[in-house]
């Protein structure tokens, strides 16, 4: 963990990749376990994605692949997925999860989310406690690019809790040290989002110290979940590359 000096540095310095790859490298063998008491916020951003049957969908900073079984038993066998995750030592984990299953609608790139060669347009993007992702402004775009008109967007995670919850933030902070490389923008982290698709319907948890953000592209007003038909992604996607 972080040291408390480094703090102030770590307000105000955008996202160091270098950093995250050695936090997730030490962090692979137990990321699960330490996620697991936040599984109810994942299955509540989840849902927010109103994903149907055939959709294509984008699993930003996806891990060890901790929702991947979440988001496949949405868009069923004829949606796609594709997951993007920088660390390698985290990827191989959603690797293995991906061929116990044998799913061959998943798709894993290894590369950071602003860099990364997305194999489809995609109907709805996931970014689940991926705070670095967030504050660069170029990852952001990166997937905004690549999503439908009226794509649905979801992100949650750590947010700084407003300043009477002050036990919340006792919380937020260490928990943000031991998983961030750095804590500027906690107070919004979806505002760069906000920026590239429009008004964002933000749900605060746990005293404000945990938020889940939607909206969709264009900031378009049609409820979620109601949507015309589209096709099947089958006839756009190539098979999944694992």
């Amino acid at each position: 963990m972080a040291r408390r000096s480094d703090e102030p540095a770590r307000a105000r310095r955008a996202p160091d990749r270098d950093a995250a790859l050695a936090q997730y490298r030490r962090r692979a063998a137990v990321y699960d376990l330490e996620l697991a008491l936040f599984e109810p916020i994942r299955r509540q951003a989840v849902a927010r994605l109103a994903l149907q049957r055939g959709d294509v969908v984008f699993d930003l900073g996806c891990g060890t692949g901790l929702s991947l079984p979440l988001l496949r038993a949405l868009v069923g066998p004829r949606g796609h997925i594709v997951g993007v995750e920088q660390s390698p030592e985290m990827i191989q984990k959603a690797r293995q999860r991906v061929a116990l299953q044998r799913w061959k609608n998943v798709t894993l790139v290894c590369a950071p989310v602003e860099t990364a060669a997305l194999p489809a347009e995609a109907d709805a993007a996931l970014f689940h406690f991926t705070h670095d992702i967030l504050r660069r402004p170029e990852a952001v775009a990166q997937v905004v690019r690549q999503l439908k008109p009226g794509a649905r967007v979801v992100a949650s995670g750590l947010k700084w809790a407003p300043a009477w919850a002050l036990p919340a933030n006792l919380l937020v902070l260490p928990a943000a040290l031991h998983s961030v490389s750095s804590l500027e923008g906690l107070k919004r982290p979806w505002s760069h989002l906000e920026v590239q698709i429009g008004p964002l319907e933000v749900q605060r948890l746990l005293l404000g110290a945990v938020y889940i953000a939607a909206g969709r592209v264009g900031g378009l007003s049609q409820p979620m979940g109601q949507r015309e038909p589209t096709a099947s992604p089958a006839s756009r996607m190539r098979r999944a590359s694992i």
